[in-house]
């Protein structure tokens, strides 16, 4: 057992800020002695000294062999890994390196339909062939759940020789499929499972959480410590556990996705958010929780109003994509108040300054983390309690089922892999013109960055009358070359 007291890179950055010395080294700002006095009025100048690079005492994210390792390896005890690289990438980075360090070019991964972009943009820069699985939908919530482990195991019957299989645990509205199932089935091949879990990095915390991925038997998960726990935005890990995938594949993969300037900022974030879970991880997941669970209870009892629950019991009265549920994680249906979520999100941000997390069709959906308070609990009450008395319209006009015919039909023909695609001569042309036409680009409203069109797909008009719908609730098209979205990129 290590002494999980120990936080030996905050320890080692803070002993180095505090040292006089002369430097002529980067960054330019010299510890803060150069910088703007307008950003040092925002931040303070301390965090301007702690603002290093790879001093000796300080180690090297890429060949760690001192503080970094040893903040590494504390890291893997507390989440449960058997090695663990920071990340000053985001989780983006992470999911990049787990398609390279697994699946080269022509080579399959099976994944859901319903990924994040950076699993997209592993595609692109590996070459790899992806085998789509649609997720298992809720009708009456018009919400996509997990991929099931029936789905899983019929696509590696017909692709046996996938390389990997990858999913979205949990999903970012907090449900949790069923990864021991998906795990034991894929183990079956011999290949790795391979979770985006950059919204679950409190599970391994709390009984009353979902069953962490590396717990339910994943090869590889990332996790964005940024998200849910106390580490600074940007700042993410990744884990792997048993001998299905090559560590040292995953240490070269970070080195063409990393900075070689990594900062030191978001590095001792983690060393620090560590710690605070190994030793109160428990204490505040508890406390969380609570907040939680009387949110839920009250925002429920608001006629026009429902939430998104847990099953019964994890595993127990849900389904095969649906089998437990982050509680911290908040989904409040609004459309009974003939409001979509989009016009419920401006009206909590600007009437009441109330902020969720993303807003969609007809639900919002929060995060309450370890920061949160019992005075912005009450604040979201207040608001809610105001929203469905003074804003609430007779009817919504919204289709609702567009999800379904999105990621439960074969809206998404491939016709050639997203590199090729990427990469292939291109022509701009009208919206109403690319029907049929083979996309060039990634397409997806943001949150939660899941694409909606993707290189090498074949554009259909179920997709377009989806991206311009979001567009006219209020919702943001990211990732094409035209944010107005009155052009797309396809293949010439």
């Amino acid at each position: 057992m290590l002494n999980q007291n120990q936080i030996p890179l905050l320890d080692a950055l803070k002993a180095n800020a505090a040292r006089f010395h002369a430097p002529f080294y980067t960054p330019g700002h010299k510890q803060g002695e150069g910088i703007s006095q307008p950003l040092a009025d925002l931040f303070g100048k301390a965090v301007f000294r702690a603002d290093l690079t790879e001093l000796a005492d300080l180690d090297n994210l890429f060949a760690p062999q001192g503080v970094i390792q040893e903040a590494q390896q504390l890291a893997s005890e507390a989440f449960g890994a058997s090695q663990t690289w920071f990340l000053v990438n985001g989780s983006t980075c992470g999911i990049e390196a787990a398609i390279l360090a697994t699946c080269g070019t022509g080579d399959k991964i099976i994944l859901p339909r319903n990924v994040h972009s950076s699993a997209i943009a592993g595609l692109i820069l590996s070459g790899a062939i992806p085998i789509f699985l649609n997720p298992e939908y809720d009708p009456v919530l018009d919400i996509a759940h997990s991929i099931t482990p029936n789905a899983v195991e019929s696509a590696l019957q017909q692709h046996p020789d996938a390389k990997a299989v990858l999913t979205v645990y949990p999903t970012y509205y907090g449900v949790c499929g069923n990864l021991s199932a998906i795990a034991n089935i894929t183990h079956q091949y011999n290949i790795p499972l391979l979770v985006d879990e950059a919204h679950g990095a409190h599970f391994a915390f709390h009984p009353e959480l979902p069953t962490p991925a590396l717990a339910a038997g994943a090869d590889l998960t990332v996790q964005s410590i940024h998200k849910v726990l106390g580490a600074m935005t940007q700042a993410s890990m990744l884990h792997i556990q048993g001998n299905r995938i090559d560590g040292d594949r995953i240490s070269k993969a970070l080195q063409l996705l990393q900075s070689t300037s990594p900062s030191y900022l978001l590095l001792a974030s983690l060393d620090a958010a560590r710690q605070q879970m190994a030793l109160h991880g428990k204490m505040l997941m508890s406390r969380t929780l609570k907040l939680s669970d009387e949110t839920r209870t009250k925002i429920s009892q608001i006629p026009g109003l429902s939430v998104l629950s847990p099953p019964l019991k994890e595993g127990l009265g849900g389904s095969p994509g649906f089998v437990a549920l982050d509680k911290t994680r908040l989904t409040v249906t609004v459309s009974g108040l003939g409001l979509t979520g989009f016009e419920a999100d401006e009206i909590l941000d600007e009437k009441f300054a109330v902020t969720a997390e993303f807003a969609s069709l007809q639900h919002l959906t929060f995060i309450i983390s370890l920061g949160n308070t019992p005075t912005d609990i009450e604040q979201l009450l207040q608001s809610f309690t105001t929203l469905a008395k003074e804003y609430r319209r007779t009817n919504l006009n919204v289709k609702s089922h567009l999800w379904q015919e999105l990621f439960t039909t074969q809206c998404h023909a491939l016709c050639c892999s997203p590199r090729e695609a990427f990469f292939a001569v291109s022509e701009i042309l009208p919206l109403i013109q690319t029907n049929q036409r083979i996309c060039a680009e990634i397409v997806c409203p943001y949150p939660p960055g899941i694409p909606v069109l993707m290189p090498g797909e074949v554009i259909t008009k179920p997709v377009l009358d989806y991206l311009q719908q979001i567009q006219a609730m209020g919702g943001l098209i990211s990732g094409c070359a035209d944010r107005s979205l009155q052009t797309l990129k396809v293949v010439n």
